[in-house]
């Protein structure tokens, strides 16, 4: 079933209007920190198509094209931003000094323009280790040319030493992937995209166009992951699921691009499973060929999924859904899933619904902040986007006598 909620278009305003459940009996997810509502009033946001009982509050304005969002114990915020740096929200705003930059990783001038921050993800155990991992794409003559995976560790408030983790991973400006997930196994996960190799997504003697599965106590810089998942095209936003303890990750879908064979759309979900391959490029979207993985779903139109993260807040009728963002599609999408009884040990979408489209412009990274509020960036400067002189923005979203 596919729920999508249009209506007329609406000032959407700060605000929350009623208290949210902190739980249910029955609810496999241990209670969560009640998303407080808004401080007070903010700026009003341009026309959006909005569920009803959802309202947003602006945490942040002038974010440079922010990639991914990650959430230490201690209430801060980390924002990459592509042009390269780490940001840190935090109750005082936005700061301007980087939490880490180009001069942290060491990395010369000749291989910073054009080059790109991505994904970032905290160490299970950041509280005492202060350890981040930072997937960071180079270049060379102003194009994206390869990959690498940099472990930083904090002192002091700020990133103080990086080291190289994983080196030598396929790139290229369209196809690189760059999404970092922790599973609940220990291992870092990191998604490499196809960078235009052909069927090498095919080949597991290649990194390109795969998962990959890092032991971030053992790495090495030559061929230091293994190859956990195959035949992907560009995976940019993957998430740990707590309660089915499933690796799952949104796909970018072919555009009628050099070698697809004049196909598009067709973005994917997918359940990642160790040593499956995924079809691309042989097939894409929904394929009966039973070499491949078909996806749980597949959006034609495209809506360009670039991030997904579990929900783990306090609305329990949305305990263990998933929050996708689009960035054709310009929407913040829910996503209901369950254990699929047809195909054992695999998930199925039950359910989905649009809880924002149209109005921000291109949205990308999602995430869960520790107090229990999920949290959104816009991705407008990136030159597809039609962002205006605030952008790019963080929101904070707050629910209100949702029913399931």
């Amino acid at each position: 079933m596919q729920r999508t909620l249009l209506g007329s278009a609406l000032v959407l305003l700060l605000g929350i209007d009623g208290a949210v459940p902190h739980g249910t009996p029955g609810n496999s997810l241990s209670p969560a920190a009640v998303c407080p509502p808004p401080a007070g009033p903010g700026e009003p946001l341009r026309s959006i198509v909005v569920r009803p009982g959802v309202r947003l509050e602006t945490v942040a304005r002038g974010l440079e094209i922010p990639w991914a969002l990650a959430f230490p114990p201690d209430g801060r915020i980390l924002v990459t931003e592509r042009p390269g740096r780490v940001r840190v929200i935090d109750k005082a705003g936005l700061h301007s000094e980087a939490w880490a930059d180009w001069s942290t990783l060491s990395v010369p001038d000749s291989l910073r323009v054009g080059a790109e921050f991505l994904g970032l993800a905290l160490s299970p155990d950041f509280s005492t280790t202060r350890q981040a991992y930072l997937f960071v794409s180079l270049a060379r003559r102003g194009r994206i040319a390869w990959s690498r995976v940099y472990r930083l560790t904090e002192h002091e408030g700020r990133a103080a030493r990086a080291e190289i983790v994983v080196d030598s991973l396929p790139a290229n400006d369209s196809h690189a992937g760059g999404a970092l997930v922790f599973g609940g196994d220990g291992s870092l996960y990191a998604s490499v995209g196809e960078a235009g190799m052909g069927r090498a997504p095919h080949d597991r003697e290649l990194l390109a166009g795969k998962i990959l599965r890092i032991d971030p106590g053992n790495p090495s810089r030559d061929r230091g992951a293994r190859v956990y998942a195959a035949g992907l095209r560009n995976v940019q936003g993957m998430t740990w699921h707590s309660t089915h303890r499933a690796l799952l990750a949104v796909e970018h879908g072919p555009t009628n691009g050099p070698g697809e064979g004049g196909r598009r759309d067709q973005d994917e979900l997918n359940h990642i499973r160790p040593g499956e391959d995924y079809g691309w490029p042989t097939v894409s979207g929904m394929s009966a060929d039973p070499r491949f993985t078909p996806p749980m779903i597949e959006w034609t139109p495209a809506i360009a999924p670039a991030g997904i993260a579990e929900y783990t807040g306090s609305v329990w009728s949305w305990r263990g859904d998933l929050f996708v963002t689009g960035l054709r599609g310009q929407q913040l999408r829910r996503i209901r899933i369950a254990p699929d009884p047809n195909r054992p040990a695999r998930l199925r979408v039950l359910e989905q619904e649009i809880l924002i489209e149209g109005g921000l412009g291109r949205l990308r990274a999602v995430g869960m902040g520790v107090d229990g509020c999920l949290y959104f960036a816009t991705s407008n400067r990136d030159r597809r986007g039609m962002g205006d002189a605030a952008d790019d923005r963080l929101f904070r979203l707050h629910a209100s006598r949702v029913q399931p």
